[in-house]
């Protein structure tokens, strides 16, 4: 969800209001999940998407009445449509959606998505903690915290008490990267539904080789909110404007490239280069650094080759299993547009990680 506070702040500093339609809540199976957001203006038009379909319709809809009342809403919705012909909404879950309007003449609430997109834009962590019950919006705003890993935090809830359980909390939220609704009970009684939506920049993919499986690879990796750099040694193929939907072209060799890149556990690590050396220097490389992911591509006897060598060389066989080789999911991809497709969807698979699903995401 992060994405989305710089495409807010970008609306906002251009003087357009703009309705953050997020799903907060989802009983049963839904297009989308959880932190799913769409952002709609007051002309009608959208972006982003919360699972199309008539879910979607109902929620623009309903933000032309936000804007109207100036204030914060919660829709809920029932997917349990029974016949195919009368309704789009089959998916047989309950959600709720909370629309939240957001106008440039609001300072405070400006700030607050600034600092947001501070946050990420400055590869930070932290959190944006929003009460979504109604009874204690006020001013036409929902009570809303952002607060940095390193503790600095603006804007405030109705109670310490509840700040003080995100601020202990905070780690949590983060190790698990998922927007989620918490209910806290105060004393008086009373239950306050808490959205968290973890911030974080968006995980980087290092794609070491310019050719034809990146040039698929990088479009469909920066639509799923992968930050895309690619690497490779030879100037044509280092080109901003054969990769315009790459965060970064480089150009550098090889044989150190690695070791000038800021890699760390949230890095992926794609190995696509024109030849078995050029792999094999990048691969050892990436297994002396701190990558969280590395995918190698080719065939099993080219693995099998190069692991021999280094194994001949001193790594460990410890140090091979930590690579996908061949690369992505086996989906007897033969084309490069078919082996982009397999890569970029065994990154989102090890995005999401092991986690089990708590709802059924229908494709």
């Amino acid at each position: 969800m992060s994405e989305i506070y710089s495409k807010i702040f970008g609306l906002l500093k251009d003087g357009h209001p703009v309705v953050l339609a997020t799903i907060t809540r989802l009983s049963g199976s839904g297009p989308r999940g959880v932190g799913a957001s769409i952002l709609v203006l007051e002309d009608g038009r959208s972006l982003g998407t919360i699972g199309g379909g008539l879910l979607e319709a109902k929620v623009i809809e309903e933000s032309a009445n936000v804007f109207r009342k100036r204030a914060p809403a919660l829709l809920g919705l029932s997917l349990m449509g029974k016949d195919v012909y009368k309704t789009e909404m089959l998916c047989g879950g309950e959600v709720e959606v909370f629309l939240e309007p957001i106008f440039p003449e609001k300072l405070k609430q400006v700030q607050l998505y600034e600092k947001a997109e501070t946050i990420v834009r400055q590869s930070g962590s932290g959190l944006v903690a929003t009460l979504v019950d109604p009874d204690f919006h006020q001013e036409g705003s929902a009570p809303k915290l952002v607060i940095g890993r390193d503790g600095d935090r603006l804007g405030s809830l109705p109670s310490a008490r509840l700040e003080a359980l995100v601020v202990e909390e905070m780690n949590q939220f983060l190790r698990k990267r998922k927007p989620v609704l918490v209910s806290y009970r105060e004393k008086d009684g009373r239950e306050l539904h808490l959205f968290v939506a973890p911030l974080a920049a968006d995980p980087v993919v290092y794609i070491f080789g310019g050719g034809h499986v990146s040039a698929q690879i990088v479009p469909l990796a920066s639509h799923v909110d992968f930050r895309v750099v690619v690497v490779d040694d030879r100037q044509e193929f280092a080109d901003p404007e054969r990769f315009p939907e790459a965060s970064e072209v480089v150009r550098m060799d090889f044989k150190d490239a690695v070791e000038k890149l800021p890699i760390d556990k949230a890095s992926y690590m794609v190995i696509v280069t024109r030849g078995h050396a050029h792999d094999k220097t990048v691969l050892e490389q990436c297994l002396r650094s701190g990558a969280g992911y590395i995918g190698m591509i080719g065939s099993r006897r080219k693995r099998a080759i190069i692991y021999e060598k280094l194994l001949q060389e001193g790594f460990s066989q410890s140090d091979l299993d930590r690579v996908h080789s061949p690369i992505g999911i086996d989906i007897g991809a033969e084309t490069p547009e078919e082996i982009g497709v397999s890569i970029v969807a065994e990154l989102i698979k090890i995005r999401a990680g092991a986690e089990e699903k708590k709802h059924e995401r229908i494709m």
